[in-house]
């Protein structure tokens, strides 16, 4: 018999629970990067939406006045739909407080829709929660780009489709936590976690390269085309996605084994051959358990979390108050607040930041834009890494966030020296400022909402994740309601500092 060519023998190597695994996690690495795609377009395109007056005028009186010594007509013809300052009502002087309008409907909407997101979701398959959060996210997006082609002007326009959209879009973070959570278990999660939530990063990338290449010629596909991505990736989401591992037929436990109990041909064993090799072996503190479908087997409590079965006789979803007692919700609530301030307010005007210092057009400072993102991804991953190595989630993101306020007191000042010195900033400051932010919001998430004072019941995960995100969000108001920005003075950005303030909530949950 011929030797079985290499490739086959690597896919063969895996079980069909670890195939199925990797499939879930890339798919909602893809899904919910899709939902950042389509919010970074309004940061590229505020560069567009206000230009700079006095450069344009003084531009057209020197052309002009070239023209006429040679007695040609003037060639600059604005379209009817675009003024010398850009897009109306955006081209006034009250451009700031019109931009900031736009990013806090949408950051408010999403605040209060977040939490109402978590509980309505627990009670919905989040297959068809998802879909319909996407379709509803993708059509919104595309709208406010429709904007441009229908000559719309009404500032309450693009309010309401800000609003609507950001309502729709709470429906994405609790659905694909609570989904991973399903699939992984406690053990290595954070490292999981952390390169899986490198999905902010990517879409946040993705979406700078895609408005940016349209931005100057047509901006408004640099919203349709990410609201029809959406939508098409939500009808991947309803074709595809696959909600519990027992929809399958899948082992619920992903357990890692030290190399010693590891084979070639066996990584994933069933709950009772586990409990039977290793009856008298030490239970690794950062492993838990699940339960087969079944409900067959016992594991001690501590390491256990019991999934519903398929009847209507489950454990019923925890409350709202109820998620507010678990121990750390609240601490870690209001340590994403404070960093999630600080990540909001780059995502959003980062952009016009360097489009106003480093003076370049509003597609260069898109793409430059993006460093900070990949900081972010590298972050994310290292506080992964750390967490898991020091089974203290708490102490890597105070650390890192410990280390992010003076990163970032000293940003604006540094990024005003030149081009180089930018790019080094907005690495460092990306993956400070997204390792805690990402920590907090995936790993520290799925261990709240499996936590040992629950007693078994897993429906806590969508709630208590959309209690720790919606209250982030609350957090972006402080960086773009109408009445913080003063855009002359860059003032917002000394607020990205505030960073530091959320250590000192992280003091009870220090031993976490």
């Amino acid at each position: 018999m011929a030797r079985l060519p290499a490739g086959i023998r690597f896919i063969i190597s895996f079980s069909r629970d670890q195939w199925y695994r990797a499939f879930i996690f890339i798919l909602t690495f893809l899904l919910y990067a899709s939902f950042h795609l389509s919010r970074k377009p309004i940061s590229i395109v505020k560069g567009e939406l206000h230009k700079y007056c006095t450069a344009w005028d003084e531009a057209d009186v020197r052309f002009s006045s070239q023209s006429s010594k040679a007695g040609s007509v003037a060639p600059h013809q604005l379209p009817d739909n675009e003024t010398d300052c850009g897009w109306a009502p955006f081209d006034k002087d009250n451009y700031q407080q019109l931009l900031g309008a736009l990013d806090y409907s949408f950051l408010c909407a999403y605040a209060v829709g977040m939490y109402l997101s978590g509980i309505i979701g627990e009670r919905l398959p989040i297959r068809y929660y998802l879909t319909f959060g996407m379709l509803a996210s993708g059509a919104f997006t595309a709208l406010f780009g429709l904007g441009y082609f229908y000559n719309i002007h009404s500032f309450g326009f693009y309010v309401v489709t800000q609003v609507i959209n950001g309502l729709v879009q709470t429906t994405g973070w609790p659905s694909v936590v609570t989904c991973l959570g399903n699939w992984f278990g406690k053990g290595r999660r954070g490292l999981i976690m952390g390169v899986w939530n490198s999905h902010t990063s990517v879409g946040n990338i993705l979406g700078s390269l895609i408005a940016g290449y349209w931005v100057s010629t047509c901006w408004g596909l640099s919203f349709v085309v990410p609201g029809a991505i959406v939508a098409a990736m939500g009808i991947v989401c309803f074709l595809f996605l696959i909600e519990h591992p027992k929809d399958v037929r899948c082992s619920s436990t992903l357990v890692t084994h030290s190399k010693a109990y590891e084979n070639g041909t066996s990584r994933l064993r069933l709950q009772k051959q586990i409990l039977k090799s290793e009856k008298h072996r030490p239970l690794d503190p950062e492993m838990q358990c699940l339960l087969l479908s079944d409900g067959k087997g016992a594991v001690h409590a501590n390491h256990m979390v019991i999934l519903p079965g398929d009847s209507g006789s489950g454990t019923a979803a925890i409350s709202f108050t109820g998620a507010l007692k678990i121990p750390g919700v609240i601490e870690f609530s209001l340590c994403l607040l404070f960093a999630k301030l600080v990540s909001y307010t780059f995502l959003f005007w980062l952009p016009l930041y360097i489009t106003n210092v480093d003076h370049l057009d509003a597609k260069k400072a898109g793409e430059l834009s993006t460093l900070f993102d990949v900081g972010g991804i590298f972050g994310g991953i290292l506080a992964g890494v750390i967490s898991d190595r020091l089974e203290k989630r708490a102490s890597t993101c105070g650390l890192m966030l410990l280390l992010a306020a003076p990163t970032l007191y000293i940003f604006s000042t540094v990024s005003r020296m030149g081009l180089e010195a930018t790019v080094a900033m907005l690495l460092l400051s990306g993956a400070l400022v997204s390792g805690p932010y990402a920590l907090i919001t995936t790993a520290v998430s799925a261990d709240l909402g499996t936590h040992k004072s629950l007693k078994g019941n897993a429906h806590a995960l969508s709630t208590v994740t959309a209690i720790i995100d919606g209250t982030g969000s609350v957090g972006t108001q402080g960086c773009n309601g109408i009445d913080n920005i003063k855009w002359a003075g860059f003032s917002q950005y000394e607020q990205m500092s505030r960073g530091h303030q959320c250590t000192e909530t992280l003091v009870r949950a220090w031993v976490a």
